[in-house]
């Protein structure tokens, strides 16, 4: 499957917030994601910032809160309850629904939809990240996962 990664820095919480507002969804682990149809000829992509490797939410934030108290945070010039690189590995885009989609296509339309460029994009393959990561238990970082197989594809 297609996919476009961002590392987790400070400007991709603050771009994600302004331009996509709050996650559509947040998961206990971590994970927080928007559906949005932005993609390649307005195709559904799945916007899903991956957690750390052993996430921990920091004290006194819930799951739904944790990114929008980060992300005003940074907007403002504040301290956040965390760093973004200490509780998210990073943002993965790709097709929400299965739709196959070139990479390159991808990679512009995901690039100017959220204003900063994809670190790395290409193919990749979900279920052995998936794999690992479940045998793991969560104790593995998703986002280096992605970009070592977009680093050997061709």
């Amino acid at each position: 499957m297609a996919a476009c990664v961002w590392r987790s820095r400070p400007e991709v919480v603050v771009e994600l917030d302004q331009r996509f507002g709050e996650p559509v969804d947040a998961y206990v682990n971590g994970s927080q994601v928007w559906l949005l149809d932005n993609g390649p000829g307005g195709a559904t992509l799945e916007w899903r910032l991956h957690p750390v490797a052993g996430f921990r939410r920091p004290r006194g934030l819930t799951t739904h809160d944790l990114f929008p108290t980060v992300a005003l945070a940074l907007a403002n010039g504040e301290e956040p309850p965390a760093p973004p690189e200490e509780l998210w590995g990073g943002l993965e885009a790709f097709s929400a629904y299965g739709d196959e989609l070139e990479p390159a296509p991808l990679a512009a339309a995901a690039g100017a939809a959220l204003g900063l460029p994809p670190e790395a994009s290409g193919l990749v393959d979900h279920a052995a990240v998936g794999d690992r990561w479940e045998a793991t238990g969560g104790q593995f970082c998703i986002v280096t996962a992605l970009l070592e197989q977009l680093a050997e594809s061709p």
